[in-house]
């Protein structure tokens, strides 16, 4: 079967390429067309285009590429109406994938599956209509999802989370080959603290200074920078340049297993680092924060922002963001997750509520054999 996949960042990248991966144990006769990143591309298939041409988040830089989007938008029609796929995969990206849905359901009549719904439990909600109309199926990859759909009576699948199924293949391999990381990144023999400072440049731009600046305070430690893909390096040494600190690209798994704490912009990384039982401190900036923070309780539809207590249902680890970011609360807090041992355990505890509500590995698997299923039968 033909399958076209549109993923517009980082983690959608990882996830859509280990879902390929899955789709070709289970079809033999799988075919890819996409939009997405290296891992995609390293899984097989025909990239259209990478998702760096695609990745702008916030109002302002939108605004400013709203020609590049329009472009991009005509693009994909014309290319999916031109291949003529047996179904379109959209992968997270709501912005951007939503519009490309309508068009696919309403003028080619062809299935549409989302995998990795848009955070609408959040904020957002009305795009429930959206789903309605365009959407065939949804594939989950947060288990509180289910019951939010079900609320809504628009039926969902779940099948586990994809970073369970990643860090799992990881950790297979590190037991098997361990990797020599430090040596090859010529790290000390000082504990790491990993900073993951998000996959968008306006992430990296807003949350890295204070990052570094809380690194320098912890000279017994050694920060790393887990460098996004599709960021060069020298985006990062201009805020890291005159700091002692190395930076890492295509490496975050090694890095997380070989951390001591982490410094964390909310994302898939949070969830990353509790599977990997990494502390962590969750670092979000947020311009205006005293009125994003009022925006944020008195709106939002959930408590929390990382996936970690959202999983959980509690808070298990700090979030700094809006107007609880500053150099203080993110020191007082990375203080007290490197020298309060009985804190650092009840944040472990945590994680490991989270790993047992997420489920055994194979959820790339189990989602790529009820896509399979679902167009066969």
């Amino acid at each position: 079967m033909k399958y076209y996949l549109i993923a517009g960042e980082a983690s959608g990248d990882l996830h859509a390429s280990n879902l390929m991966k899955a789709l070709l144990e289970t079809d033999a006769e799988a075919d890819f067309r996409f939009w997405g990143g290296d891992l995609m591309q390293s899984a097989g298939g025909a990239q259209v285009k990478h998702y760096r041409e695609m990745a702008y988040m916030g109002f302002v830089p939108v605004a400013l590429h709203l020609p590049a989007i329009f472009r991009n938008l005509k693009t994909c029609r014309n290319d999916i109406r031109s291949c003529r796929p047996d179904v379109v995969i959209l992968v997270d990206y709501p912005g951007f994938n939503l519009k490309i849905a309508k068009y696919v359901k309403t003028q080619l009549q062809i299935p549409v599956y989302y995998y990795i719904s848009p955070k609408i439990w959040a904020w957002k909600k009305y795009r429930i209509h959206a789903f309605r109309r365009y959407v065939d199926k949804m594939f989950c990859i947060l288990p509180f999802e289910e019951e939010f759909y079900r609320n809504l009576n628009y039926p969902v699948d779940y099948a586990g989370n994809p970073s369970v199924d990643a860090v799992d293949s990881f950790m297979q391999r590190q037991a098997t080959h361990p990797d020599t990381f430090l040596t090859e990144e010529g790290l000390s023999r000082k504990p790491v603290l990993a900073l993951l400072a998000g996959s968008r440049k306006q992430e990296i731009k807003d949350n890295l200074p204070a990052m570094l600046n809380v690194a320098a305070a912890f000279p017994d430690y050694q920060p790393v920078i887990a460098g996004a893909p599709g960021i060069e390096r020298h985006y990062y040494t201009r805020y890291a340049s005159r700091r002692p600190v190395k930076i890492v690209f295509n490496k975050t798994y090694p890095l997380l297993y070989h951390s001591s704490a982490a410094l964390v912009t909310s994302g898939t990384a949070t969830l990353e680092a509790s599977l990997f039982r990494v502390p962590q401190a969750v670092c979000y900036r947020i311009k205006m924060g005293k009125t994003a923070g009022f925006i944020f309780r008195r709106f939002f539809h959930v408590r929390y922002i990382s996936l970690v207590n959202l999983i959980a249902g509690k808070e298990v680890v700090q979030e700094l963001f809006a107007d609880r970011f500053s150099y203080a609360t993110i020191y007082a807090e990375l203080k007290r997750i490197l020298s309060d041992a009985s804190y650092k355990k009840q944040m472990l505890d945590g994680y490991d509520e989270v790993i047992r509500i997420l489920g055994k590995p194979g959820a790339s698997l189990r989602i790529a054999q009820l896509i399979y299923n679902y167009l066969h039968f």
